[in-house]
């Protein structure tokens, strides 16, 4: 007899384990971070955590399609999303951004409700609706694959490599089904942790790949509703898709050794984890920004400024892609701010003097300012 190549293919399949001692300094950093998130959301108002959560609902979707090399129209999807959540947004959306919005948004805001094989059915045809012109192949819309094998492979026609075979076609319903019972059946279990529950669920499903297409996509979120039925939040500040399209390689590379491995899953959740905590900590520092951008208009709420100068501060407060990490110069000034070189430099000076910004090291050509938190007001 052959000896087991898939982990699928083990006998014990699917009772997986894991060591603890690993998994436990994760496990304790991912909890805290958590907590800390969701206490700074405290601090807060209703309006910016609307727009927070839709940001990082926005890239959930977005990275979690570009995984799979699909690259979305974010306009399209913002615009969705913005309806939604009651946000004032105009944008055309497309039958695409509204299955993607209506999954996403199922997956979090319904957590409640068990995940059966008709919602799921439900997520695929979300994921890939009718009018869809895109579709490279017929695929099988809102039922489960057919007899063909499913196989990911890579190399030359006649020498390929396969990287990961799926369960056959032949007992698939079996094992979705027990899938899905031990998902609804494991919330109540007080003894699995639930980042370790939304780890295992991410593994099982995308391991059965139970559809022609879409796996992956509804794999994630699968995890985001995982990962909002344990915490009891429906509304999202954080998006794992953006960490694991980070470390895409890495992703697939994890993968592909876990499934051809044995039950023992402990270095897929390490993996997991530590991907989490990544996502856990961008959310922080961006909320963190929110946050300090809010105390620094409080603080200078009594100066008048530009429409101008408000635009670039703003653009420093927020960081990030949209900031100047290193701070601007007036040349940068001028750009943004859309003015002549003399009004950019009546504009900084102007704000230096005022407090708003600091002078960092250099001189000349090569002076930048950056926002200066010190003040109090």
């Amino acid at each position: 007899m052959n000896e087991p190549f898939w982990i699928w293919q083990q006998p014990n399949w699917p009772h997986f384990s894991w060591q603890a001692e690993p998994l436990a300094p994760l496990l304790r950093a991912c909890a805290q971070t958590q907590g800390r998130l969701l206490g700074m959301l405290g601090a807060v108002g209703s309006d910016t955590e609307v727009q927070s959560s839709l940001d990082a609902m926005l890239q959930n979707i977005v990275t979690s399609s570009a995984i799979e090399g699909e690259q979305l129209n974010v306009g399209s999807v913002r615009s969705s999303l913005a309806r939604r959540l009651g946000l004032n947004e105009e944008g055309r959306t497309t039958s695409r951004s509204e299955g993607l919005a209506e999954l996403l948004l199922d997956a979090t805001r319904v957590h409640q409700q068990p995940l059966d094989l008709e919602r799921l059915y439900g997520w695929h045809r979300w994921l890939f609706p009718s009018d869809d012109n895109l579709l490279a192949r017929p695929l099988r819309i809102g039922t489960l694959r057919g007899e063909e094998p499913m196989q990911v492979v890579s190399g030359r026609v006649d020498r390929p490599i396969v990287h990961f075979e799926a369960p056959p076609r032949d007992g698939l319903e079996k094992q979705l089904a027990d899938f899905l019972t031990w998902f609804e059946n494991s919330r109540s279990d007080a003894s699995l942790d639930p980042l370790l529950r939304a780890g295992i669920a991410h593994f099982w499903f995308v391991t059965l790949h139970p559809f022609d297409d879409g796996n992956g996509r509804l794999t994630r979120a699968i995890t985001d509703l995982a990962l909002a039925q344990g915490e009891q939040q429906a509304i999202r500040f954080y998006a794992m898709s953006a960490s694991i399209l980070d470390d895409r390689a890495g992703y697939y590379r994890i993968l592909e050794s876990s499934q051809k491995g044995m039950l023992d899953v402990t270095a897929w959740l390490q993996w997991f984890l530590g991907t989490l905590l990544n996502s856990l900590e961008q959310a922080l520092a961006r909320i963190d920004r929110v946050l300090a951008k809010a105390r620094f208009w409080h603080t200078h709420r009594s100066h008048a400024l530009s429409a101008e100068q408000i635009k670039v501060l703003n653009r420093l407060l927020d960081g990030g892609d949209n900031g100047f990490e290193n701070g601007i110069s007036a040349a940068q000034y001028q750009a943004v701010a859309k003015v002549s070189k003399a009004t950019a430099t009546r504009h900084l000076g102007d704000l230096l003097e005022k407090g708003y910004i600091v002078r960092l090291p250099g001189g000349g050509r090569s002076t930048r300012y950056h926002v200066n938190y010190a003040v109090s007001g």
